[in-house]
């Protein structure tokens, strides 16, 4: 698959760029792929791409003194990840897996960069990104410190629902949500817990299986209500 101004111009944060720049970053840019649970981005390597998801599901994970997962944040097609090196130079400071078969627009780190100091759209937008993913992450601390695991798996599971669904008092549902498996790397819990507390969801009916690539949240007020810990499931 060949790099085109066209493609670079499907990522929201290079559509606004013009032409001929988008043509001198395709010429530098390549298209790989990785397998599930393939390895994106090195943590401690400094790395010298900007990786933009096109197809498939990527996450940022780290691991604790005893070896053990932590998931951080998911990347979603459209959007990147490896840019923080854009600012200080710095290695990688998490592990970057494919958690479904992926296909990721690698740009240089120096060509962006140059991009990047000549647009302050896309400062903007590198700033905002980076602002949302510092209080994802800090709230995804906060997660792993409630006693109650059940709430924990209704916090991510509301953390999931779309924001403009959120004032809704009926229903919703999650696009590609992540396995039962991933959830519990994210909370540092085991996946039998997870499928657990998702048992219980669906006995309630508050949450329904729509196949693997959607989650129906059928009653998103208790769901609300079970995060915030002021019912237990």
């Amino acid at each position: 698959m060949l790099v085109t101004p066209e493609l670079l111009s499907s990522f929201p944060i290079l559509k606004p760029l013009h032409h001929d720049v988008l043509s001198q970053l395709a010429q530098q840019s390549s298209v790989q792929k990785f397998a599930r649970r393939g390895v994106v981005l090195r943590a401690g390597v400094a790395e010298e791409k900007v990786c933009f998801l096109f197809e498939g599901r990527l996450q940022g994970v780290d691991f604790t003194i005893d070896g053990r997962e932590v998931g951080l944040y998911f990347v979603e097609p459209g959007q990147f990840c490896g840019e923080l090196g854009l600012f200080d130079r710095g290695p990688q400071p998490e592990y970057i897996i494919a958690l479904t078969p992926a296909l990721v627009v690698n740009v240089p780190m120096e060509a962006l960069r140059e991009v990047m100091l000549a647009n302050p759209g896309v400062v903007n937008i590198l700033g905002a990104r980076l602002a949302a993913r510092v209080r994802q992450m800090t709230y995804q601390r906060s997660l792993l410190g409630l006693p109650n695991v059940a709430q924990r798996v209704c916090c991510q599971l509301w953390l999931l629902v779309p924001d403009k669904d959120k004032k809704k008092p009926q229903d919703s549902s999650i696009s590609n949500p992540p396995t039962h498996m991933e959830i519990a790397i994210m909370l540092n819990v085991s996946r039998e817990t997870v499928t657990r507390v998702f048992q219980k969801l669906q006995n309630r009916q508050i949450v329904k299986r729509d196949g693997t690539a959607r989650l129906q949240v059928t009653d998103l007020l208790t769901l609300k209500v079970l995060a915030e810990g002021d019912k237990e499931l």
